[in-house]
């Protein structure tokens, strides 16, 4: 099978894991407390968080596709540091509405990219804001130092511990790199971005996925999927979120910006 590397970056349970995926952000650190204000926790409704996201607007967040698991399913919470301890500065919203780019493949991963429309409206103070996006086709050039941060797991216990925002930086991978012979053979799409060192060691993982790759202050990459975590020959692969920005303001916007032509 063509794709049967693909590793989305997705929590799953340690049922159907086996311990070694389990992680979190790789080779990083402890981000400072509430200093990330726009990053979010998508959990489920018995608080078990699942995938990252990324607060665009009062009432929407940006995901990766493959994090949907039914709107009834979720909850997500903005403000968050530790996950699983209340801490007094979260918010948390049920979502009205879940919207997947009409062309994401699901075996392919390409537009691996989601929005999620709020029921009610995150509270914007100093531990929550909105991230900045690119605008339409803006690229990023190979060896920028983005960061990538995130919730991902590493419990193997049964039981969810303590689990605070973690971040690391990683360049970014020309797509000729990543396309090689030696690294993802042409599986990479113009609506990605590779991210990771020569040597490996850093990377998003599992329960990172729809978490922001932040570049020069701007969301330009969703955590998508890969092979493995922190793998040398395979970087870390991102949705590039500017290949998406006209999408995302005609979803946000377009229903008010049609009733403003009258």
């Amino acid at each position: 099978m063509r794709y049967n590397f693909v590793v989305s970056k997705l929590y799953c349970t340690l049922a159907t894991c086996p311990p070694l995926l389990l992680g979190r952000i790789v080779g990083g650190y402890t981000a400072a407390p509430n200093s990330i204000k726009y990053i979010v926790s998508l959990q489920s409704t018995r608080g078990q968080h699942f995938c990252g996201g990324s607060l665009v607007h009062r009432y929407w967040v940006l995901t990766a596709a493959h994090c949907n698991i039914g709107a009834e399913h979720m909850m997500i919470v903005a403000g968050d540091y530790i996950v699983n301890t209340f801490e007094g500065t979260e918010q948390y919203a049920k979502p009205h509405r879940l919207v997947t780019h009409p062309l994401y493949n699901r075996s392919t991963n390409d537009a691996d990219i989601m929005l999620i429309k709020l029921r009610a409206p995150m509270v914007l103070n100093k531990y929550v804001s909105l991230a900045p996006l690119p605008r339409q086709g803006t690229g990023v050039v190979e060896g920028r130092v983005c960061r990538v941060s995130g919730w991902g797991y590493n419990s193997l216990g049964g039981g969810q511990a303590r689990f605070t925002l973690r971040t690391v930086t990683v360049p970014i991978v020309s797509t000729a790199r990543c396309n090689s012979s030696e690294s993802f053979n042409g599986n990479i799409t113009a609506n990605m971005i590779c991210a990771g060192y020569r040597t490996g060691g850093k990377d998003a993982c599992k329960g990172d996925s729809g978490g922001p790759l932040v570049c020069g202050g701007r969301v330009y990459g969703v955590v998508s999927w890969g092979n493995g975590c922190g793998d040398a020959k395979f970087p870390g692969v991102y949705t590039a979120v500017s290949k998406f920005r006209r999408w995302i303001d005609q979803t946000i916007y377009g229903s008010y910006l049609r009733c403003t032509r009258y």
